[in-house]
Formats: structure tokens, sequence, C-alpha cells
């Protein structure tokens, strides 16, 4: 199994464009949030650190491989996996994010056929609870309401 280049993925939105898949906070905002418990959680001056939950990175028979996270900064928590997808056909995707309250957040990804690392990530939302509360769940499958699922990667080992 090859391992994703996270630092190369995480760059990178859906169908490999390069730009942000959210928006992006400067640093001078970043650092200027309010944090319960009236300390700041940055990180060496560099904005908020961010606490990723990872599980394993998966790879189907079909040439799909993914590792799916769930990423807490702030007061903030979201989804994102990071995938290649070496198949040589457009694919159908969707991250979810559970949480707390029956709370699912679901996002469609667009995984072109380009071999090329690439992430997708779910809107970021206002943390109901710790990072425990939270799983991410994304599924890979054939193009079309008939599609064959081709691979499920979880944030959970």
């Amino acid at each position: 199994m090859a391992a994703l280049p996270l630092a190369v993925a995480s760059a990178r939105q859906p169908g490999g464009t390069g730009r942000p898949a959210v928006p992006a906070v400067s640093r001078g905002d970043a650092g200027t949030r309010p944090h319960a418990g009236g300390h700041s959680p940055r990180l060496l001056g560099l904005g908020l650190a961010t606490a990723a939950r990872c599980g394993p990175e998966v790879t189907s028979p079909e040439g799909i491989e993914a590792q799916t996270c769930v990423l807490t900064q702030g007061e903030d928590t979201w989804a994102r996996t990071y995938y290649r997808n070496a198949t040589g056909e457009s694919l159908d995707s969707v991250l979810s994010l559970m949480g707390p309250d029956d709370r699912t957040v679901q996002m469609r990804c667009a995984t072109g056929a380009d071999d090329e690392p690439a992430t997708c990530e779910t809107p970021r939302e206002r943390s109901r609870g710790g990072p425990d509360a939270y799983t991410a769940v994304t599924e890979f499958a054939e193009r079309g309401p008939a599609g064959a699922l081709l691979l499920r990667s979880g944030s959970n080992s």
C-alpha cells in the first residue's frame, strides 16, 4: 500500500484545483477567536492548533486509497478525507460527519479520475462535545444510482 502524501493532499480541494476546500482564516484572525477556559489554544504563535483523530489508511482492490479524520480546531469540528483514485474512472463519494444529538452533516465530493492525492471536507461547525463524540465515514462508489460500493473509510480504527 502506498502512503498518501498528506501534506500535499491537505492543500488541495477535490478536483485538484489547489484551492482550500473551506475558506481560509488568516493567522491574525485565528489567534483572536475566544476560547473557553480563558486561555488560547495557540501553537507556537502560528494560530490555533488542530487536533486530528484519523482511522487507518485503507485501499480497495479497484485502486481507491483513503484515510478519514475528524478534525477539531478551537470550537470547530469537521471531517476530512484524504484520498487517491487510481481506478481510471470518476467516482461518486460522500463524506459524513456524525455527532451528538443524532446530527449528521454530509458532503458530496467530486472524485476525478486523475490519480492525484486530493481531499474532501465537510463544513466546519461549532463543536457540541469532545472530539470523541464525532465519527466520520467516507464511501466511494461507481457513478450512478446503482453504482457498486468500492471503499468505505472511517475515522475510527
